[in-house]
């Protein structure tokens, strides 16, 4: 086993006092006397946490049980039943969860027609029933209380409601007409719908010269334009980390919010699933500038700065042999994990993985190229078949902020986005639009960009639509309503339908499924739409009610081994299709690539412009870009890192820390312990490009000494501020700060790192963190070995744990149960549940936490 030293918070590393004490004290606090709980524990003044206490205590557990009891509410039943509906029976849905191009296969769980719990679908051979904590989080969102309840128009500085539907649309359309043939641009995130982007043609046809732009508020512009330079194809390929046996990462946080993490997450742990017979494992080697999900999870991790990025990319280009000169780069250890990286990499060729979380199309050329040196091409990436999420291109946006300013554009019409928030100069759009001669928001709350907008037409939530996905190439995931909508709101589709005429002309099928005729649909709502669509595609009423039980339409033989612990007998729509579904093959397919720009992109990675501090922008597993941010489940969930809820931060390194707020938690004791203790943190000034935010500073270790990180996805504010509360949510009013102001353009795409200043400023802010708690009673944090001492002895692992078990038990007795506890054994019959997880495989994405709060209405 090995033995490296591992130490669980600054006071422990400096062996303070107060760490000393607090160690030996750690359960010091005495109980109350039962006798003096005369008005009941909950009515204490920390009720919760003596409560906490008692339950530890066994011996005064049937003394307390008296002292709380839970009043007695008598349910009122049925005065007529439903036929259905079976009280306390739950039933279960496929579904899919969408939320800004992310799109994951869900079943959704629920009780008396409501929604209640979100699990994954097993039939998805994507996401193989995984889910992240915005799914788990999502049926909160059905039930927040700032939803819009019916359609508004704008009047004078605030809204009035809008009777009926058919008064909304005659409004818009007149509206629209009288907007002097200037464009029509219908701005949503990325769709992956293929029912929504035959509404969204149809839509488009009728209005020429309008278009369709895709915003996406932290995008991957910068991998869509380096693959259509490259492969001569503006899309994502599938990546496959469970093909690859090295896997290097820059900065591309793919367990947490790259891309698809679900879908990588069980990628990635079947590479790290140790099998009895020949154990082995895939090498996962990390560069990042700052301590990310994906990197504290693998086995080599290299930090540097943001700027540096392109550097190491070309540093292994080159060590690969690739015709490309690497910049020199002064970090003897940065110089070894580069080392280190090209080895492993030309070790495992046909079976390597790179990646990169960077957004410069220059540097994810450089990236393409160390790819096609390994032979991933083909092997551990799929060029025929692309992931369909965030497919917006940063430059369209800015090419319509542009067109708006200049008053190109005659209406506006916003989609599930939210762009006067998230755009680096919203507030300029924000005023823009107001100036438009239309403008129509279809989201479904009063958020920034909607407040912008004359009129508004609330969508329906996920858990309330009809729709579709299309994650992948040919690999759809169907949604279908589980409960009614709960306010006056409609399907956006719904009003691109009527609002472009029922007796539009035949548009063609252009998506991935087998060529068919042009459907001729002229239904002016999108469930009826929807409907005819897809038994258009599915070949009858029988194969779309199929698709709509399984949740999901893939390629016959896909779900083979998705399906795992489903039961034999298991019949999807791929095997029950009367039609014949496209064949996607099952080889991997190379993408023809072009090395020609390789010099130039070459040169410009090379030059990424550095300085003493620089800022990288980030998501959250928990908040993301911030469309969820007044969900209280995703606000008061602890960051899987430090630990820390509802605030964003300057996460910085114990030496940026020294110098920039004079606390040293690394080598004065007094220091560690006083900033560990209390909340309040120091608070420092960010500027970028005269742009400036003052957040609280925490201090990680695994932070490059130069780099600051920063949270995207906080700071929500309305125009006035006093109606935050009611239009933007109470979970989401003062939760942290809008750092998107900072990001900048690069020319091509919106760059997520940046030479910043930083200096302290007076006050503190308090910090909620929920676990400041670092001593484990002198075991060790973790337990480790490398895979070849595993090999030579698999038993050595654990060995220290098999002794204190053995020192534990009385009088060398081999029986833990009865003779390693002071209390007496009793029997315990029925069934017992266990809970095991494998360390080696859970990543920490902390889905696990939300759904505990749905299972258990926490």
């Amino acid at each position: 086993m090995s033995q490296k030293k591992y130490w669980g918070n600054f006071g422990q590393f400096n062996q303070s006092d107060a760490s000393k004490e607090a160690a030996a004290n750690e359960f010091g606090e005495d109980l109350l006397p039962v006798e003096e709980l005369n008005e009941g524990l909950l009515d204490g003044k920390t009720p919760r946490r003596d409560f906490l206490k008692y339950l530890g205590f066994s011996t005064a557990a049937a003394a307390l049980a008296a002292s709380c009891q839970t009043p007695v509410r008598k349910a009122i039943p049925y005065l007529q039943k439903p036929d259905n509906v079976t009280p306390g029976i739950a039933d279960y849905y496929a579904s899919t969860f969408v939320n800004g191009g992310d799109a994951i296969s869900v079943v959704v769980k629920q009780r008396e027609g409501r929604p209640i719990k979100i699990e994954g679908n097993k039939l998805s051979s994507i996401t193989k029933g995984g889910t992240n904590a915005r799914a788990q989080a999502s049926v909160l969102d059905l039930y927040n209380t700032s939803r819009l309840r019916h359609p508004l128009q704008r009047s004078g500085s605030d809204y009035k409601e809008v009777s009926t539907f058919d008064a909304f649309d005659n409004m818009v359309m007149q509206a629209m007409a009288n907007a002097g043939g200037k464009q029509v641009v219908l701005l949503t995130s990325t769709i992956n719908s293929p029912s929504t982007l035959q509404v969204i043609s149809r839509f488009l046809a009728k209005y020429p010269g309008s278009k369709h732009v895709q915003y996406d508020a932290f995008s991957n512009s910068g991998m869509l334009l380096a693959n259509q330079a490259d492969y001569g194809k503006r899309h994502i390929p599938s990546y496959h980390f469970d093909k690859a046996k090295t896997i290097v990462s820059l900065g591309a946080d793919f367990l947490g919010t790259w891309i698809s993490p679900v879908e990588f997450s069980v990628q990635y742990a079947a590479g790290r699933k140790m099998a009895a017979k020949n154990p082995q494992l895939s090498r996962h080697i990390h560069f990042e500038s700052f301590m990310s999900l994906t990197g504290s999870n693998a086995d080599d991790r290299f930090m540097h700065k943001p700027s540096e990025t392109g550097a190491i990319a070309l540093g292994i280009l080159a060590k690969l042999g690739g015709s490309v000169s690497a910049p020199n780069i002064s970090d003897a250890n940065t110089k070894k994990g580069i080392d280190l990286a090209a080895a492993a990499l030309n070790a495992s060729k046909g079976q390597a993985l790179v990646v990169c979380g960077s957004n410069d199309p220059a540097i994810q050329s450089v990236v393409n190229a160390i790819n096609e040196a390994i032979g991933a091409n083909g092997t551990t990436i799929n060029h025929s078949v692309s992931s369909n999420y965030r497919m917006g291109v940063d430059a369209d946006m800015v090419t319509l902020a542009n067109d708006i300013q200049a008053g190109n554009v005659g209406a506006l019409l916003v989609y599930d986005c939210n762009p006067v928030y998230s755009y680096a100069d919203g507030k300029k759009l924000g005023e823009n639009m107001l100036k438009l001669p239309v403008t129509v928001s279809f989201n479904s709350t009063m958020d920034e960009t909607t407040e912008c907008c004359k009129y508004v037409c609330p969508s329906h939530h996920w858990l309330e639509s009809w729709g579709d996905a299309e994650p992948k190439t040919g690999y759809f995931s169907m949604m279908q309503p589980v409960i009614n909508p709960l306010f006056k709101t409609r399907a956006f589709q719904t009003s691109l339908l009527k609002w472009s005429g029922a007796s539009s002309a035949p548009v063609a099928i252009t998506d991935s499924m087998a060529p068919r005729p042009a459907l001729n649909i002229t239904e002016s709502d999108y469930e009826s739409f929807f409907k005819n669509f897809w038994m258009a595609k599915l070949g009858g009423e029988t194969n779309y009610n199929k698709a709509l039980q399984d949740g999901v339409v893939e390629p016959a033989g896909a779900q083979s081994a998705s399906a795992t612990g489903a039961s034999s007998d298991t019949t999807s729509i791929s095997d029950s299709l009367s039609v014949g579904m496209p064949v996607i093959a099952s080889s991997f397919s190379r993408g023809s690539y072009n090395s020609a720009g390789l010099a130039d992109a070459a040169n410009k990675a090379g030059s990424g412009k550095a300085g003493n501090i620089e800022v990288v922008f980030y998501e959250k597993v928990g908040v993301g870009n911030g469309s969820q941010a007044n969900n209280p489940w995703l606000q008061e969930l602890p960051d899987p890192i430090t630990k820390v809820t509802w605030d964003n931060y300057a996460m910085v390194s114990p030496a940026l820390a020294k110098t920039l707020t004079g606390i040293d938690v690394m080598g004065n004791k007094k220091h560690a312990d006083d900033y560990e203790v209390h909340p309040e943190k120091p608070v420092v000034k960010l500027t970028i490009n005269n742009r400036s935010v003052e957040l609280p500073v925490m201090i990680v270790p695994g932070v490059h000494p130069s780099t600051i990180a920063v949270a995207v996805g906080y700071g929500r504010e309305s125009a006035n501020k006093e109606h935050t509360i009611e239009r933007i949510g109470r979970s989401a009013s003062g939760a942290g700060k809008n750092v998107y102001p900072l990001i900048g353009f690069g020319g091509a795409s919106f760059l997520h790192n940046a030479v910043a200043a930083a200096e302290k400023v007076g006050g503190k802010y308090a910090l909620a963190q929920t676990q400041v708690h670092g001593f484990t009673e002198g075991r060790p944090i973790i337990y480790e070995t490398s895979l070849a001492a595993y090999k030579k002895n698999p038993k050595e692992l654990l060995s220290h744990i098999r002794e204190e078990k053995l020192a534990l038990t009385a009088f060398g007795s081999k029986d833990y149960v009865k003779d390693a506890t002071m209390y007496p054994d009793h029997e315990k019959p029925g069934i017992k549940w266990g809970m095991s997880i494998d360390m080696n495989t859970c990543t920490g994405c902390s889905a696990c936490v939300i759904a505990c709060n749905a299972e258990n209405n926490v």
